[in-house]
Formats: structure tokens, sequence, C-alpha cells
């Protein structure tokens, strides 16, 4: 058990987020569950009381300032203090780049970047005062490669990483940790999301140049996920020990995809690993 450290988690209402707040909370962390969904917040209120945990869930849209600051507003009158900042709330926009709209483009990198941005200036002020913190930012696999299909989002979790890079050196003098969580397949309902999200482009797809890209993008990324046995159980697993070693890494690979990757990228030129994704994906001339 915890002495009770106050965590606020984003995107904490599904999938990996919604794992790493109820395993938290059972460890004896105060946990604040954001989330946009007003019938999610809703079960996992009830879950939480049914369970008795110290779980409150929290309206919070990474995408809105007045949101991002009434919600930490709101966290930091009842608990004077946020110990430690997950930055879960994440989508996922499927298409080839040349067909890419560029609003989507925009909704990609205005939640996976810009939110994560926006809620961390709100809680390091905070943070920097007490000379203490850390913050868990979950990128994914896409943030070390870009398969086909995945531009949009690689992009959003490259910068995610790039920024998750500086913060680190910028908020070593405060004491406060940033650490990148880098998930590979696991299946949520993430999927879904990025399912609707796509479907005007699959539903182009058979008319597009890009037809063989989108099937092979498509069947590369269903096997991907059959072949995952990680659950978001384990990828809270990562988090809690992320929050709770003494010296933790700079980054954790969650699945072995993950870590694969990770070996990979440095031990691999990128033509080599350009050739080992266009097999998988079924990139061919």
């Amino acid at each position: 058990m915890t002495s009770g450290k106050i965590v606020l988690i984003t995107g904490a209402t599904d999938g990996l987020g919604k794992a790493a707040a109820i395993l938290l909370a059972e460890r004896g962390y105060r946990v604040y569950a954001a989330g946009r969904s007003a019938e999610k917040r809703a079960q996992l209120a009830r879950l939480a009381q049914t369970r008795n945990l110290p779980l409150n869930a929290l309206e919070l849209d990474v995408c809105s300032d007045d949101s991002v600051q009434t919600a930490i507003g709101h966290v930091l009158s009842r608990e004077g203090t946020i110990d430690v900042l997950i930055n879960n709330a994440g989508l996922g926009y499927m298409a080839v780049v040349e067909e890419l709209k560029m609003e989507d483009m925009r909704r990609q990198f205005e939640t996976n970047v810009f939110g994560v941005l926006r809620v961390t200036q709100a809680v390091l002020p905070h943070m920097r005062a007490r000379q203490s913190g850390r913050i868990l930012m979950v990128s994914s696999v896409a943030g070390l490669v870009s398969p086909p299909t995945y531009g949009a989002y690689s992009a959003s979790k490259h910068a995610l990483e790039g920024l998750s890079n500086s913060l680190r050196l910028e908020l070593y003098p405060f004491h406060i940790e940033v650490i990148l969580i880098e998930p590979g397949y696991i299946v949520t309902n993430f999927q879904q999301i990025a399912t609707a999200l796509a479907k005007p482009y699959v539903d182009g797809a058979p008319s597009s140049p890009y037809a063989k890209v989108y099937s092979g993008a498509s069947s590369g990324a269903n096997r991907g996920r059959g072949d995952s046995k990680t659950t978001p159980e384990d990828c809270a697993r990562a988090m809690l020990h992320a929050i709770e070693t003494p010296s933790p890494k700079p980054r954790y690979g969650v699945t072995s995809l993950a870590r694969t990757v990770k070996f990979g990228k440095r031990f691999l030129t990128d033509k080599m690993m350009d050739a080992i994704v266009r097999r998988k994906y079924g990139i061919t001339r």
C-alpha cells in the first residue's frame, strides 16, 4: 500500500488508462480518472463505489483550455497536490499521407500532442513548487517506427517522444521525472475508435491507387493484434513500476513488439528496418 499519493490520469475511462486507474487505486493511490464521456465516467464511479476504491471520475477534455484548468483546479483544491500525472488520452487516424485530410491531421495533433502539452503545463508549476513529481507519457511503438497508414498517428507519437526527451532534461533540476511508456499492440477499444476514424479512408480504399497498401496495412495490424498476448493490465503494471521504482528508466517498452523494435532501431540500419516493415505489411512494387 502507498501513502495515498495523488494521481491524475487522462483518457482514464477506457483501455490502458482505465486499467491503470483501477490498479493504482487498488494499491492505495488516490486516483482522479479523467475523461470526456459522462456515461463512462459514471460507470467508473459506480465500480469504484462498489469496490470501495479511492478513485474519483473527473470530467476533462484535453483539447479544451477551460476544461483542463477546471479539472486540475478541482484536484488541487481538494488534495493540494498532484504527485503523478499520466498523459494517456489519445486517438489515431489511419490513412496514407497523400490522402490524409488536413482537419484530421490537426485533430490528431490537437489530442495527442497539444492536449498532452496543455495538461502538462497546467500541472508543472505545482510540481516545481514542491520539487517533486512524476509524469508518465503514454507513447507507442509507433513513436519509434512508422508503419504504412500510420503517418498521422506516428507523427504525433514521434512528437511526444521529442517533447518528453526535452522535458526530462529541463525538469531534472526540479526532481521531476518524465517517463515514456511505449506499448505495442494491446487490444483495447482504441482500435474500435481508430477503425471509426479511418472509415472514410477505408471506404475509398478500393478505388485508391494505394488499395494494396491499405489492404497490407490492415492485414499486418490484424496479425499483430492477434499475436499479442499483452493485456491492458500488463501495461498498468509497467506504469506502476515506473511510478514506484526509485530510479526510473527514461522509457519502458511494454510489449515484446516494442522491445524488439527498440532493439532493431538501435542495431539495424533504416534500410533494414524498412525491409522488415514492408515484409510485415505486405508492401511490394
